[in-house]
């Protein structure tokens, strides 16, 4: 009986133990701010999703991401504006968004707020603009 626990334990933890090398290395180490590395196609994927319908974005502009504090809390955090359609297909105008990321990989979307994005050097992203369903 004893032998058949151990087998189920050295199982489960080989099951662990597989289950963290296929992780990226930031989640194994619970580091928050590693710094993102495929963050525009990751912005894709989910404005892909996000927004009501994503194709014909205009006027899209992105910064790399950059290491700001953040209520407290030091994050990677990059701007993102863009000018998309809504539901009945009409321009809502362009709006400034932050994104934040958490340990290397995309968490949050928001409206920049107040001077969030003052100081930002923006590149087109012309990615977005392309995007389609």
């Amino acid at each position: 009986m004893i032998g058949r626990c151990y087998a189920h334990v050295i199982a489960i933890l080989a099951a662990m133990v597989s289950a963290c090398a296929s992780a990226p290395p930031s989640v194994m180490s619970g580091e928050p701010n590693v710094a993102p590395v495929n963050y525009k196609t990751e912005i894709l994927a989910y404005l892909r999703t996000y927004l009501n319908n994503p194709t014909g974005v205009r006027e899209a502009f992105i910064t790399e991401p950059s290491l700001i504090t953040v209520g407290g809390t030091q994050r990677y955090v990059s701007c993102l504006r863009f000018n998309a359609k809504n539901s009945i297909g009409k321009y809502e105008g362009s709006k400034t968004r932050v994104v934040a990321f958490l340990s290397g990989r995309f968490d949050t979307l928001a409206l920049a707020r107040g001077e969030q994005c003052k100081d930002a050097n923006w590149q087109p992203f012309p990615e977005l603009e392309k995007l389609q369903r």
